[in-house]
């Protein structure tokens, strides 16, 4: 009865959000689909597109190649850091060495590890700002979903599923990974 409750409030959401919100384009995050992810994650996208304005003709200045790849390979070790060795607490140094921090998928993996933990103040914040950076970060939305769920914040999950499905459908792992979480009975002491 309950899941069939869950399943209903989900759907009732996710068409109010659907309806209620503007086309988005698909966005696919570094990470992997689940918590954790079982794959390498790809190179998180570095490039910004240059902010133009009818003011001034200045532009960004490039990054050089070396400097992607030394990023690309900076964070696939603290990813590796993260998913392979379970050391937050490195992977957190490594991260922030990384001086990325409005990149969302840094500011996500620091926010998973800060989840991971224990610390949910400093988890949360990071989460907030990887999705002020990226609004679209389909991984972000599913760690804080799960950040939701173990803080007994399951209307809150909710609404990230509905997030996720707005952005990559009910097919992905993401939002796969939510909804089996919110499926769970509440109090059980899971952590993911």
């Amino acid at each position: 009865m309950m899941k069939s409750a869950i399943k209903f409030a989900t759907l009732a959401l996710f068409s109010m959000a659907v309806m209620a919100s503007p086309p988005s384009v698909p966005a696919f995050a570094a990470g992997g689909g689940g918590d954790p992810p079982s794959a390498s994650p790809p190179p998180p996208d570095t490039r910004s597109a240059p902010k133009s304005t009818s003011k001034s003709k200045k532009k960004a200045p490039k990054q050089s190649s070396t400097d992607d790849d030394a990023f690309r390979k900076a964070y696939r070790a603290a990813h590796a850091t993260i998913y392979e060795r379970n050391d937050f607490a490195g992977a957190i140094e490594q991260l922030k060495a990384l001086g990325r921090d409005d990149n969302a998928d840094v500011a996500n993996l620091i926010g998973y590890s800060y989840r991971k933990l224990g610390d949910y103040r400093l988890s949360q914040a990071w989460y907030e700002r990887a999705l002020k950076t990226d609004p679209n970060h389909v991984l972000t939305w599913q760690y804080y979903g799960l950040w939701q769920v173990e803080q007994g914040n399951r209307d809150q999950a909710s609404y990230h599923l509905t997030r996720i499905a707005a952005i990559c459908g009910a097919a992905c792992e993401e939002y796969r990974s939510l909804a089996a979480a919110l499926e769970k009975p509440p109090g059980t002491g899971l952590a993911y």
